[in-house]
């Protein structure tokens, strides 16, 4: 496969003849793209030496298609002509809103996230929206984990979204719950393979098309790591703060203390840490354990200076529940892990976070 580089190397061969400079010094080539086989790109003439400069375009075709790997080139010449300027297009349509947005009808936005994947972030998302509606709050989901979507699966919600006018996107509810998730467009054991302008475009479209209704808060369920998602949340939506779910493993907090430092580089106040995993009591006997170590979130929180919102134990009934597709929070509400997010949810609602 032939490299930027690659072409670049060989369309600075060719020369402009009104500067004596290469193609791409005179910056005459545009929107160069080398995708797999194909190069693509655009040379921009003066529309008087078109017909001169025909010649090179055919030549630079050949040598390009030579390279290894390439099985095809596309070079199109275009040209303003000198006497008419390039048209004004700032009055042809509005410009667009600079900076976070407030999604019309959603009082509050929270982010729920951690920089390492299988830390339960989906499973804490899940539970605590349920309980944010027992609380009597009027809640919505959105699951941005474009390339894990487990909501559905952990709501119990399936079928496809309707689009009564094609343009707004009717969400899905359960357990008191409004949900969104690209898994409801997709069959569930089919992976979405998408670049990142892809995913800034489906999150945008969750966010504004969704018919989310009037909502006390939203829950954003991202996906783990520093990536496109959370930078477009968070540069797209007007967030009311971040929720990080952690384990204690010290490897867990290696990659929370990167999702902290990317939404404070951001400006998104981070709301309070939760330890998932916290502890283990065995069935059995009641002996409880530390599978994962302890205190290492609650000691990571204290040096933010932020809150540890909650430690949630390691329990077979969650993540049983959760498979199920009735949150802990609705399948076994009495239990002491439902009450666990239950308290959360109303620490949340106090502090006017959700």
């Amino acid at each position: 496969m032939a490299s930027r580089d690659a072409v670049l190397n060989i369309i600075k061969e060719f020369t402009d003849p009104a500067s004596g400079n290469d193609l791409v010094a005179s910056g005459m080539v545009r929107a160069l793209s080398v995708e797999g086989s194909e190069i693509r790109f655009v040379l921009e003439i003066d529309p008087a030496r078109a017909q001169a400069m025909q010649p090179m375009k055919v030549e630079l075709e050949d040598k390009l298609n030579a390279l290894d790997g390439i099985e095809k080139v596309s070079v199109v010449m275009t040209a303003h002509a000198a006497s008419k300027p390039p048209p004004d297009l700032k009055g042809s349509r509005p410009a667009e809103p600079q900076g976070p947005q407030k999604i019309p009808g959603i009082d509050r936005i929270l982010a729920v996230a951690s920089g390492k994947g299988g830390v339960g972030k989906s499973t804490v998302s899940a539970n605590l929206a349920a309980a944010l509606a027992a609380e009597g709050r009027r809640v919505g989901l959105l699951d941005a984990d474009v390339y894990g979507p487990s909501q559905p699966r952990m709501l119990g919600v399936s079928g496809r979204p309707a689009s009564p006018d094609g343009k707004t996107i009717l969400p899905m509810r359960n357990h008191g719950v409004t949900m969104m998730s690209i898994g409801l467009m997709t069959r569930e054991e089919e992976a979405v393979v998408w670049r990142g302008p892809m995913l800034m475009g489906a999150l945008q479209q969750m966010l504004n098309q969704v018919q989310w209704g009037a909502l006390d808060v939203l829950i954003v369920d991202l996906p783990p790591g520093t990536g496109d998602v959370q930078m477009t949340l968070a540069q797209k939506a007007e967030l009311t703060g971040a929720v990080i779910v952690s384990t204690p493993q010290d490897i867990a907090l290696l990659d929370a203390r990167k999702g902290i430092n990317m939404f404070e580089k951001l400006g998104t106040p981070i709301v309070g840490m939760i330890e998932n995993m916290s502890t283990h009591v065995c069935s059995q006997c009641g002996h409880e354990e530390h599978v994962f170590g302890h205190g290492g979130v609650a000691a990571e929180a204290a040096k933010l200076n932020v809150p540890l919102l909650a430690e949630i134990p390691l329990s077979l009934n969650i993540r049983v529940a959760a498979d199920g597709g009735a949150p802990i929070v609705v399948s076994e509400p009495d239990s002491p892990q439902a009450q666990t997010f239950r308290a959360l949810a109303r620490q949340l609602i106090e502090s006017g976070s959700a």
